[in-house]
């Protein structure tokens, strides 16, 4: 077993950075804006930020010199604290996904952060390095690649040269996908990312505004021009041409460079230009797969494919569990295949049956009684229209009933070996495919007028943070009685992986 060892120092750096964000508009509302003030709870507020901002300083400095951590050939080792002290030991098995991650500041110093997630529920589930080099966060990752491997052999891995060890993994990897320039360009008129120019026009237009006060000279301007056609057409063009170029760079940095690899035991998802990331998940972690599309990706026959694995996969808005989000259905499917051979989905699924819908469209809508009863009362009047709230209840209802209509039409359920299939939603649709060893719970469930009907809802339970839940409603009883069945067999399934060890 080797040494214990201190986190990089550049962690301080970095956590100082964090609290130089975090206390910026503190310090602009507290010593720039009311510079001058007298006011007691301004005074106050000085003080309390002064003392948190010493407080954190000091516990930034504590935490460095009281938190280690320890790598043998199996497991984690994590210590923290200094009169009272803890240890972690988490089996370099039980993770579940890998999340590495270089910003912009990492880069300038040739660094990266990771974080390695398990399965478990605690606050403590999760193993994270603000900061590491990149030669160690290598060398963590291949430990735990070959922890999963019942022939490793730790000495023979730390005897052969970094960059031949590189250019070895690299090797293995077999890509799958690249975006080209046409996927660039079609993914960011499908993320609509074009239009996220136009609030910031308005707000910086705004700003100007409020110091120069242009809006009666842009009145005088657009009166004195509005026969212009020419003028007014080329304003127009400029602002779509501003707006696609603003959407294709902003899509670029964000999906640039994207790749989708995997080798025998691994799938790698990485993407970024500014900030880079790589999510690195074992395929036999792989809880679920989710194959998702919304209105305008059903319209130009795009999907994204999700994976579902136990651990968690961060507070990132860009979530890195997803394969590339703008994929051709066909392509995606076909991906999932290459990607993950043990899965095997079909296209062909059952259509629920008739008195379903008759069930969805019976099934009283608590929020439109609810909305109603609040509008009756209320009477609000919209465009000074006086019985404006029962239109609002007519269409809030329609609204409702048409969800449910699509909703039937889009949801299918199919058994297939193994595997069970479920696809639901109405505008956004949503595939789930599971294998049966990886659910860890089933509830079938019939109200009143499901038993009269013959019908049942199902959910389904498998491992992930948090735990993640998929219902189907309204399937025929022959189907419920059907998945129990099927998931009776589920210990079947794990004793011949047990045996398989």
């Amino acid at each position: 077993m080797g040494q214990k060892k201190r986190y990089h120092p550049l962690n301080i750096l970095f956590d100082f950075w964090r609290l130089l964000k975090n206390a910026f508009f503190f310090v602009l509302f507290l010593f720039i804006i009311n510079y001058d003030s007298s006011s007691a709870w301004i005074n106050y507020g000085r003080i309390i930020f002064c003392l948190a901002v010493v407080l954190t300083v000091f516990s930034i400095i504590y935490k460095w010199f009281t938190q280690k951590y320890l790598l043998d050939d199996v497991s984690f080792h994590m210590y923290k604290g200094l009169f009272n002290k803890s240890e972690r030991t988490i089996p370099y098995t039980k993770i579940h996904n890998i999340q590495r991650r270089q910003t912009f500041i990492h880069k300038l110093f040739g660094l990266a952060s990771v974080v390695f997630e398990t399965s478990m529920t605690d606050t403590d589930a999760s193993i994270k390095f603000g900061v590491i080099s990149q030669k160690e966060l290598n060398e963590l990752e291949a430990r735990i690649h070959q922890s999963g491997s019942t022939n490793h052999d730790v000495v023979a891995y730390e005897a052969v040269p970094e960059a031949e060890k590189e250019e070895q993994v690299i090797c293995n990897r077999t890509v799958h996908f690249r975006p080209t320039r046409k996927d660039t360009i079609k993914a960011s008129f499908t993320s609509l990312s074009f239009l996220v120019l136009i609030p910031i026009i308005v707000s910086v237009s705004s700003e100007i505004e409020d110091i120069f006060d242009i809006e009666d000279k842009a009145k005088t301007f657009l009166m004195s021009n509005i026969n212009s056609w020419w003028i007014i057409s080329l304003f127009i063009v400029a602002l779509v041409i501003m707006s696609v170029a603003f959407g294709v760079v902003r899509t670029f940095l964000r999906y640039g460079r994207y790749e989708i690899a995997s080798d025998d035991k691994t799938i790698f998802i990485s993407k970024g230009i500014l900030e880079e990331s790589t999510f690195t998940i074992s395929k036999d972690k792989v809880q679920a797969v989710e194959v998702t599309q919304s209105l305008i990706k059903r319209m130009l026959g795009l999907a994204e494919v999700k994976l579902i694995s136990a651990g968690s996969v961060g507070e990132s808005e860009d979530e890195t569990n997803s394969l590339y989000p703008f994929l051709p259905v066909q392509r995606a499917y076909e991906m999932l295949e290459e990607v993950l051979p043990d899965y095997e989905v079909t296209q062909k699924m059952y259509l629920l049956p008739g008195k379903s819908l008759w069930v969805r469209l019976l099934r009283p809508s608590w929020l439109w009684i609810i909305a109603t009863i609040a509008l009756f009362f209320f009477r609000p009047q919209v465009f000074d229209v006086k019985q404006a709230w029962w239109i609002i209840s007519v269409f809030l209802f329609l609204i409702i009933y048409i969800h449910r209509i699509l909703d039937f039409i889009n949801t299918r359920y199919m058994l297939n070996g193994g595997f069970i299939q479920f696809k639901t939603g109405s505008l956004q649709t949503t595939m789930f495919v599971s294998k049966r060893k990886k659910v860890i719970e089933v509830e079938v469930s019939r109200s009143r007028l499901q038993k009269q009907l013959g019908l049942s809802t199902i959910n389904m339970v498998n491992r992930s943070k948090p735990v993640h839940h998929t219902t189907i409603k309204d399937v025929p009883e022959l189907m419920a009685d059907a998945y129990r069945t099927w998931y009776i067999k589920r210990t079947e399934d794990i004793e011949i992986e047990k045996t398989s060890i």
